[in-house]
């Protein structure tokens, strides 16, 4: 697992948008780039550079098929709060990708399980996720894939944790009556399966976590610590979110960038 240390959310996220947009930019017009993307507050400065770069002509979506990680359970898709109306309004708005390319799940599903099913049957019908960009957790959840959850864990519907509701309430303007309690997500096998990994993790609220998935063991009470056992996984972090890690470990991980 390799270690990403920047100064600052911003640089993560700009070095973050680089990386992922020379990998597309790799494929050229061979096969379509198939990508995992996620919401939430993390990856808002990737979404922003890449849009940038759409703009300036130095990247293109034209080639790119795109699976989200998750959705409420009962928002439309047209719900301030959705994860569809997110990824629209920050990135797939402003960029090239044809509508056809771009898959999120149905929060509003009437056979869930069968949604469920039906996406991982599209991933692997594209021939599966070449890259997956993800966030983590405070608790060191992927996706919605809370403590507990199972390392062979496919797409399916998942309750919250409350720690999840809580911090979720900045986009139902603090509401905590009006977060969503479960919602459909990826599971930890569906990421696994991905060719690569990219996560992206900045803040000192997020240090506790990263320790735990950096430094200590595999342990299903920690889920980003799966990324132990994939074979080509980065996780892209600011300075504060290294707050909790050893001296040594900061050191190492810095050091191997120099080399």
């Amino acid at each position: 697992m390799r270690l990403m240390i920047l100064d600052n959310r911003e640089k993560a996220g700009a070095w973050a948008a680089r990386y992922i947009a020379g990998r597309i930019k790799s494929f050229g017009n061979s096969e379509p780039f198939v990508l995992g993307l996620p919401t939430g507050s993390s990856p808002l400065v990737i979404y922003q550079e890449m849009v940038k770069m759409c703009r300036a002509k130095e990247l293109s979506f034209k080639n790119v098929r795109t699976f989200n990680m998750d959705e409420y359970v009962g928002l439309p898709k047209e719900h301030p709060g959705s994860y569809h109306r997110f990824m629209m309004e920050n990135l797939f708005d402003h960029v090239d990708i044809d509508p056809k390319h771009i898959r999120i799940l149905d929060g509003m599903a009437q056979d869930k399980e069968k949604e469920c099913g039906d996406y991982e049957r599209a991933i692997k019908s594209a021939g599966g996720i070449e890259l997956f960009l993800g966030g983590m957790g405070g608790n060191g959840h992927i996706a919605f894939n809370e403590p507990g959850s199972s390392f062979a864990s496919r797409t399916r519907v998942i309750d919250l944790a409350q720690e999840t509701i809580n911090d979720n309430a900045r986009f139902f303007d603090g509401d905590l009556s009006k977060v969503p309690k479960s919602a459909m997500s990826v599971g930890i096998g569906t990421i696994m399966d991905a060719r690569e990994v990219v996560i992206i993790v900045t803040g000192k609220n997020k240090a506790r976590a990263l320790r735990s998935v950096i430094e200590e063991g595999v342990n299903h009470m920690y889920p980003l610590s799966c990324l132990q056992m994939h074979a080509n996984a980065t996780i892209v972090c600011d300075e504060d979110a290294t707050d909790e890690l050893r001296v040594g470990t900061v050191r190492y991980f810095k050091s191997m960038e120099k080399g």
